[in-house]
């Protein structure tokens, strides 16, 4: 008797983990199994404003760990039945893209430069960080076209990641925040907030970062110690018959702005200064006649209860000049250093050594300033002891290592609520809008909101970003017309300022007296990133009339993001949703912890204690992988652990086990 031949068993005899993610993720590709399939019936679409990765480097473990909670959320709704839209986007422009460019390839922008074509950087990842000071200066165009290279790079890298990783993303709605589509959806956005006045330009105070010679914005923001001394100086009343009185003394950590000094100001209730307020004294060294004020916002308690108000030493100053109508006398400049001209208002007050220091000062930093000063107050006798060391708290942009300074500069504006109660108090109520998951991590959102101080600062003197989309007019004399922009229209979107002509005006006429000049500056990230769900949804094509997709996911029904960035990307999402749809941008804000390593210490490069996530799938898989991470609970900080990784990775082998077991029986007779 002989048998039957018998079909080979695709079932291998030992099931292995090895090689699946790669094998699966081709047949996903193939089919197409994640595409979103377009449901007509909004009530059938599970919609996901999936967060873009930053494009500036690798990707880390908070990334796998966040990304697999909202991935566990897709499948589970494709489960239920739902049309689950899941797109990916890579957030490749700003300042970590550049700051990554100028280490990478050991160059910096400079838009002085021209064009080289053909241009090859002098180094390509192949050597360690790069002072600024040794950095090859390349034209605008050439630093950006380094910034595109780089990013496409990282994000081949990144998307390589994910696939093996199993994320069920639609690899078919992707973009990024440089592209084409994001830049004119952020350029269209912005000009329909300057059309109903909700985007606005203003010469006005602001927070510098003289390294990255940029604006930062209020959400950008690290108070770190910072070692300091305070100083106890002496001004000197004047009398109504001209003779000096007894000084006032008052204490500083910052005496090098005793030029850019404007008025003292103490609280009002302040019995010491009643008969102060209102009369005048002349500042040390420099003899420059300044009045005594009161404001609610001084400290009796602190130091001497008295303080100078200078343009611009820190953001109360701000406060003080502007609630006072102070005038300004800056002497900072945007380099961090002290002007090289001497003020007029230090020329013209009385005596030569107020002129023969500033001579001194001028074009030093502002801690090599503070040591001329310093020792012509001893000189003087206007120094009141020595100085005694503190750690002061200082503002520092957060990707900065120098302490912020205060300019004064043009810059754009986007009203969020920040001077405006009526609007405070709207942006707040949407909160109240949106389930947070956890429910807790909505007090953070409207305690910033609440918190606010001033409007949203988009502009940003930087490079690789969006452009603001706008030209001005310039007089007979070459002077811009800030308050009559250019704008372009809608369906020419997008536009480069810097390379683009506007309506009416040939290259010719470019920064010439009658003719035109672009606006050099970029949106901050935020201001893209911020229409994540319009970019993706493609808003402007429902705009134009020429796609329904918008219709059918916005508003979306989940945003997955970190708790870090509640005050600048969810935030911002919510202000731009606010003005331009009248509602939130979705229904639910899934709010992840960090990842800690095993001494419960947060994850970060300059820590030096990251897990490079491709490292650990390889090691143990990614089953294993999305095993720990789904452990994980939204809105609590994990502990990086791979025991945890271990059992995932024993658990798919026995489901893998059982499988073979249960397939090895074969298909039931009928």
């Amino acid at each position: 008797m002989t048998n039957a031949p018998t079909t080979p068993s695709p079932i291998p005899d030992r099931p292995s983990l090895d090689g699946l993610e790669d094998k699966w993720a081709q047949v996903w590709r193939e089919e197409r199994t994640y595409a979103f399939g377009g449901t007509a019936d909004r009530s059938k679409v599970f919609s996901i404003d999936t967060p873009p990765p930053t494009a500036s480097g690798s990707l880390h473990m908070g990334h796998v760990f966040s990304y697999t909670h909202t991935d566990c959320m897709a499948r589970y709704k494709r489960m239920a039945g739902f049309d689950v839209f899941y797109p990916i986007g890579w957030d490749d422009n700003g300042l970590p893209t550049e700051k990554r460019v100028q280490n990478f390839y050991g160059v910096r922008g400079d838009a002085t430069l021209p064009y080289e074509p053909g241009y090859v950087p002098p180094f390509a990842g192949d050597t360690k960080s790069i002072k600024a000071a040794d950095q090859q200066p390349i034209s605008r165009q050439n630093f950006i076209e380094l910034c595109d290279e780089l990013t496409v790079k990282d994000e081949e890298a990144f998307e390589s990641l994910f696939r093996r990783l199993g994320f069920s993303l639609d690899w078919d709605i992707q973009y990024r925040t440089i592209d084409d589509r994001s830049r004119a959806t952020a350029q269209q956005a912005f000009l329909r907030q300057l059309a109903r006045g909700e985007a606005y330009t203003a010469e006005a105070p602001g927070l510098w970062d003289v390294t990255f010679q940029t604006a930062v914005a209020q959400a950008e923001l690290e108070a770190r110690d910072y070692p300091g001394a305070y100083h106890r100086v002496a001004f000197h009343r004047v009398a109504a018959d001209g003779t000096t009185g007894e000084p006032v003394h008052i204490e500083t950590t910052r005496p090098e702005l005793l030029p850019a000094c404007v008025a003292l100001v103490a609280h009002p209730d302040d019995e010491r200064y009643q008969g102060l307020f209102g009369t005048s004294v002349t500042s040390p060294i420099f003899g420059v006649e300044i009045p005594v004020v009161a404001h609610p916002a001084a400290e009796m308690d602190k130091g001497a209860g008295i303080a100078m108000c200078c343009t611009f030493g820190d953001l109360t100053d701000v406060i003080w000049w502007r609630e006072l109508r102070l005038p300004t006398r800056s002497v900072v400049t945007r380099a961090g250093r002290v002007q090289a001209e001497v003020p007029a208002w230090v020329a013209d007050a009385k005596g030569d050594r107020g002129t023969e220091v500033f001579e001194e000062m001028a074009g030093k930093t502002v801690h090599s300033a503070r040591e001329v000063v310093v020792e012509a107050l001893r000189a003087s006798g206007d120094l009141d002891g020595e100085p005694q060391k503190t750690q002061r708290k200082a503002n520092f942009y957060e990707r900065g290592e120098k302490p912020l300074e205060i300019v004064t500069s043009r810059q754009w504006y986007i009203r969020n609520g920040g001077r405006d109660v009526e609007l405070n108090e709207a942006l707040q109520a949407r909160g109240d809008e949106i389930d947070f998951h956890p429910s807790f991590m909505r007090s953070r959102y409207k305690n910033w909101v609440a918190g606010l101080n001033g409007d949203w600062l988009v502009s940003r003197q930087r490079f690789f970003g969006v452009p603001i989309p706008v030209w001005y007019r310039l007089d007979a004399s070459g002077e811009p017309d800030y308050d009559a922009p250019i704008a372009p229209a809608e369906d020419t979107l997008p536009v480069d300022p810097a390379a683009q002509t506007p309506p009416g005006y040939t290259e010719d006429q470019r920064d010439q007296p009658g003719g035109f000049t672009g606006d050099p500056d970029v949106m901050d990230t935020w201001a893209t990133s911020s229409l994540t769900p319009q970019i993706a949804g493609d808003w402007r094509g429902a705009e134009a009339g020429t796609s329904d997709l918008f219709g059918k996911v916005f508003p979306m029904d989940v945003r997955p993001q970190g708790h870090d960035i509640i005050r600048t990307w969810l935030f911002a999402t919510v202000v731009r949703s606010h003005f331009e749809h009248g509602s939130v941008p979705w229904t639910d804000a899934a709010i992840s912890g960090w990842i800690l390593d095993p001494e419960r210490k947060k994850m970060s490069k300059s820590k030096g204690n990251v897990v490079t996530p491709e490292d650990v799938v390889v090691e143990h898989s990614a089953d294993a992988v999305r095993y720990w991470a789904a452990s994980g609970r939204l809105g609590t900080d994990a502990a990086y652990d791979t025991g945890q990784m271990k059992v995932g990775r024993r658990l798919a082998i026995k489901l893998l086990n059982a499988s073979k077991f249960a397939l090895g029986f074969g298909e039931p007779e009928l």
